[in-house]
């Protein structure tokens, strides 16, 4: 069963939302409508489709590879937006070979490009992967179709 706990702190900027779920199929879906309403309430639509996105692919590397509790905070800065996703593997992500038709093994090059920033954090019950996204730019329009047609994704 899902969690859902608001803080807010430093005032009307850093409102910091979490949600917990279990290590389910389900849970990607969850947290993915999890992170697009709280964008949505904050007026961050521009964010929203990149971040839902990135969710989706950390929280499904949680459920396939950690089997854990997943936790997703969301945390509303000047700038944009921080989406952290944790789980109980202490194993870092990355990056591993696949077919140009394989179905996974794209997450970490889709966080790299899409991304203003990422970093992998140990705590003390595993993990934490964090991405940031500023409003006012878009990553789609960095790459032409013929880039990410390049592209090794």
């Amino acid at each position: 069963m899902a969690r859902v706990r608001t803080d807010r702190f430093r005032g009307d900027v850093g409102v910091t939302t979490s949600l917990e779920l279990p290590a389910a199929a389900a849970s990607v879906r969850d947290a993915r409508h999890f992170v697009i309403g709280l964008l949505e309430q904050w007026g961050l639509e521009g964010l929203v489709e990149t971040a839902a996105l990135l969710t989706s692919e950390l929280v499904t590397n949680s459920v396939l590879h950690a089997r854990t509790t997943i936790g997703v905070e969301v945390e509303r800065t000047p700038d944009g937006v921080v989406v952290s996703v944790s789980d109980g593997s202490g194993f870092n992500p990355r990056r591993r070979r696949h077919s140009a038709t394989a179905t996974t093994g794209r997450g970490l090059d889709l966080l790299e490009r899409l991304a203003d920033s990422w970093e992998v954090v140990p705590t003390g019950s595993g993990k934490t992967v964090r991405f940031v996204l500023t409003s006012g730019r878009d990553p789609w329009l960095d790459f032409t179709s013929d880039l990410w047609a390049q592209a090794e994704l």
